[in-house]
């Protein structure tokens, strides 16, 4: 079975309340990954989870430490974040460009997967800002320039459109989701589902590796409770690892 790294699905909040003359500040922390990785779980596939904040100063910076993987989950990570650590930002120092090596291990024989998110692709204001990294050339799907949300908060229903071993046993209709990223297909890929006029899920190869995009989240709150709690959701994580990890032909 498939051994992950999901990197990403974590974020801090800070709240001002203010009543009347005074006011105080209180913040807490959270992690949206719970869902995705109960369900590959299920599967037997293992997962390393590095939040945002371990990502960033313990992503793999080789091919050698990447190599422990079979496949690298990208989900509400900016492209910043794999750019800047400590290190580099504070203090100047030279490090591997994580992205340049990600993308060589994924050519010489790695998995990849991005999963949508508020810093996924382009994301919020793009500044996921993925497009303009050399991840742009590797994923199966091409960006817009700005930001490329598209909050459907009335729920469009996603539709299975290929026979692939992703899609393998899986209805046509999968349930709604209220929000995902205006993504196209890159030349020669593979668009697996739709939701509205977008692909949704989207797998090719590359080099010697695999690469799927799936354009809404791995949790709240673009899928709703009844896609988190669909029979599907499992399998279709499951499959897909199965098949980006070379599990399946």
């Amino acid at each position: 079975m498939a051994k992950i790294l999901l990197a990403g699905e974590s974020w801090s909040t800070t709240s001002i309340h203010t009543k009347g003359f005074d006011s105080f500040v209180t913040s807490t922390y959270a992690e949206g990954a719970g869902d995705f990785i109960a369900a590959v779980e299920t599967g037997g596939h293992s997962v390393s989870f590095q939040p945002n904040h371990v990502a960033a100063e313990r992503f793999p910076a080789t091919v050698e430490e990447l190599n422990q993987y079979d496949v690298v989950v990208l989900s509400d990570i900016g492209a910043n974040t794999l750019l800047l650590p400590n290190g580099v930002f504070a203090k100047g120092e030279r490090i591997p460009h994580r992205l340049e090596v990600l993308a060589q291990w994924v050519r010489d024989g790695g998995s990849l997967l991005m999963v949508g998110g508020y810093l996924s692709f382009q994301g919020i204001e793009a500044k996921a800002n993925y497009r303009n990294t050399v991840l742009a050339r590797v994923l199966p799907v091409e960006m817009e320039s700005g930001d490329d949300r598209e909050e459907t908060p009335q729920g469009v229903a996603a539709i299975s459109r290929d026979n692939h071993q992703v899609t393998e046993n899986m209805p046509i209709e999968w349930p709604a989701v209220l929000g995902h990223h205006r993504l196209v297909a890159r030349e020669g890929a593979q668009t697996l589902a739709t939701v509205g006029d977008y692909p949704l899920l989207v797998v090719d190869n590359e080099g010697d590796g695999r690469v799927a995009a799936f354009a809404s989240d791995m949790g709240p709150h673009w899928l709703p409770a009844e896609f988190l709690e669909w029979d599907g959701f499992a399998t279709m994580w499951n499959q897909l690892i199965a098949w980006l990890a070379h599990e399946t032909e």
